[in-house]
């Protein structure tokens, strides 16, 4: 019986393995019939020069400006500021709140205070990359490099409210009222236990 179970094995392997199989194809040899049947490169090359006309940087109506370019720089730095701030603690936690509720905001925020300050001013203004750690509010200043005072100042807070828990609070500060007023953000709910200080 040992005899009569091993012919069967071999021949349902043998059978199995030549099903399986699959011969190769020379890829290079189907490559290079396909390229014959190409042009050369240098007939590809006149004829998009000569089909593309010439357009001036004046007439283009997509061109991204100067001060957007700045606008989404420091628009960038401050996400990556924000996310250094919380910590890959505090993140997992509350990412899918931040990216949806407050991200969105800081970004209109920043439009708005870099728009007020007009192309002239926006160059010189770049954004401060050491948020504050342990119990501290400070997520990132907007600068002026010239005078190297803040324009605003960007922070998050930890409220304890009784019965509820903890929550972070997203403000700002500008310089105009001589950083006295608090411009809202948003809110993250945390959870009724502490969270970890910033940036553990």
């Amino acid at each position: 019986m040992k005899l009569w179970f091993r012919k069967i094995s071999v021949i349902l392997i043998a059978i199995m393995t030549l099903g399986i199989y699959v011969p190769q194809i020379s890829l290079e040899t189907e490559a290079e019939e396909s390229s014959e049947a190409i042009s050369p490169k240098s007939d590809i090359d006149e004829s998009v020069s000569v089909a593309l006309p010439e357009v001036s940087n004046e007439t283009e109506p997509d061109q991204i400006s100067d001060e957007e370019v700045l606008i989404n720089e420091i628009t960038k730095k401050a996400k990556e500021q924000t996310f250094t701030k919380m910590g890959p603690k505090i993140v997992t936690h509350v990412e899918d709140d931040f990216l949806t509720a407050i991200l969105p905001k800081i970004e209109e925020s920043l439009n708005l205070i870099l728009a007020e300050a007009g192309e002239d001013e926006v160059p010189y203004y770049n954004i401060t990359e050491r948020p504050s750690q342990g119990h501290g509010e400070k997520i990132f200043n907007i600068y002026d490099n010239r005078t190297k005072k803040d324009i605003a100042r960007f922070h998050v807070r930890r409220d304890n409210r009784p019965l509820e828990g903890f929550w972070f609070n997203f403000h700002y500060h500008l310089s105009s009222d001589g950083f006295e007023n608090h411009h809202e953000i948003g809110e993250i709910y945390w959870d009724k236990n502490s969270p970890p200080k910033w940036m553990t």
